[in-house]
């Protein structure tokens, strides 16, 4: 397929979440693109199975470029790594292009006596297993990003799951858990009106939404990686067909800048573009880092 024929009708992108989650990443750029590209690219959303079931079954799609998937570490690598009944592996895509940055933090209610991730860590050491701590969903992305701090931290936490980043949220606002790993987006109304504090967020940089707030990192963890959100083809989609796509998606970043990136900062978000090698690497990197955190709970 000549990139200069493609595409000939409107992209699928297959969104494996609940609206609210990561088409809020990518729907800033993907409803621009199609002024690059001529098509429209129409969101299907397929959720299930943590984005396996959305991931899945794009997938299996043809290569041929018009069925993609909304990417990000936790429906691209965690779900395979954590549940053996999926079919696909994070290699069983061709990555397209990362777009945004979505921050993952801990929280804490205002009313804790932890201000800083330090005061989390010392708390913890007097008493192993007594603090106890919420995410989206057990073997999820913001579960195992926790238990990776903990094990590094030397600590132990008891972790009481939740389906889903609101009823996480609404439980530490309740006091039925001390502390929360979780997306910015779900907790950005009770951090903004001071009811919920943020300790430190995952990435390796401090989000621009909140520039007070430190990374891991600089506190001397290791743990610390940007969790992106982007755009993935089935494997085998023509070099070419994945460069055109990149293209439009990269024209787009760079002539709405300014509208994109207010409206990711509305979830707490930030652009951060990535072509097709770099996103690879990137996802090769998530595969190591949660491989290991999947192994630490086996």
């Amino acid at each position: 397929m000549a990139a200069q024929t493609f595409p000939a009708k409107p992209i699928q992108l297959v969104i494996p979440f609940q609206p609210g989650d990561t088409d809020n990443m990518l729907r800033p750029f993907v409803d621009r693109m199609q002024e690059f590209l001529g098509q429209p690219v129409v969101l299907n959303y397929k959720p299930g199975a943590g984005g396996g079931i959305g991931a899945g079954s794009v997938a299996a799609s043809p290569p041929d470029g018009y069925t993609l998937v909304g990417s990000s570490p936790g429906s691209l690598v965690v779900v395979p790594l954590a549940n053996k009944e999926v079919k696909y592996r994070f290699d069983d895509f061709a990555p397209v292009a990362a777009l945004a940055e979505g921050g993952l933090m801990l929280v804490v209610p205002a009313s804790s006596p932890w201000k800083t991730a330090r005061d989390l860590v010392e708390a913890s050491r007097r008493k192993p297993g007594d603090v106890t701590f919420t995410s989206s969903g057990a073997l999820g992305i913001t579960h195992l990003l926790a238990e990776a701090f903990a094990r590094e931290a030397g600590v132990k936490w008891t972790h009481i799951p939740f389906q889903g980043s609101g009823p996480a949220i609404t439980a530490l606002l309740g006091g039925h858990v001390q502390m929360a790993s979780t997306a910015i987006a779900p907790a950005q109304a009770h951090l903004q009106a001071g009811t919920l504090r943020a300790l430190a967020v995952f990435g390796d940089q401090r989000l621009k939404a909140y520039p007070d707030v430190p990374t891991l990192r600089e506190l001397g963890y290791r743990i610390g990686s940007p969790t992106l959100y982007g755009i993935a083809a089935p494997k085998g989609t023509p070099p070419e067909v994945v460069d055109r796509l990149y293209q439009a998606a990269r024209q787009a970043s760079e002539k709405y800048a300014g509208k994109i990136g207010e409206t990711l900062t509305t979830f707490g978000a930030q652009a951060h573009v990535l072509g097709p090698r770099e996103y690879a690497e990137y996802l090769k990197g998530q595969h190591a880092l949660f491989a290991e955190a999947v192994k630490g709970l086996e």
